[in-house]
């Protein structure tokens, strides 16, 4: 009985490690979605700027091939 004891509380000492290595695994993934999140927030602030910058955009008829 006391081997089997002494068996648990092994197994719960490696689950509480294991679960405290996930949580930390979790809050750097969460760190690197936020900042991705920023970054893609500023490029799609940017490229809508760049759209409205264009406001008359050019008729491919108008332009001319690269090769000219």
């Amino acid at each position: 009985m006391e081997t089997r004891i002494t068996d648990l509380e092994v197994r719960l000492t490696y689950q509480e490690s294991t679960l405290d290595e996930l949580h930390e695994v979790m809050i750097n993934q969460q760190s690197q979605i936020d900042i991705l999140q920023r970054k893609l927030d500023h490029l799609l602030s940017q490229i809508q700027g760049s759209d409205e910058q264009l406001a008359s955009p050019i008729s491919p008829i108008d332009e001319r091939p690269p090769h000219y």
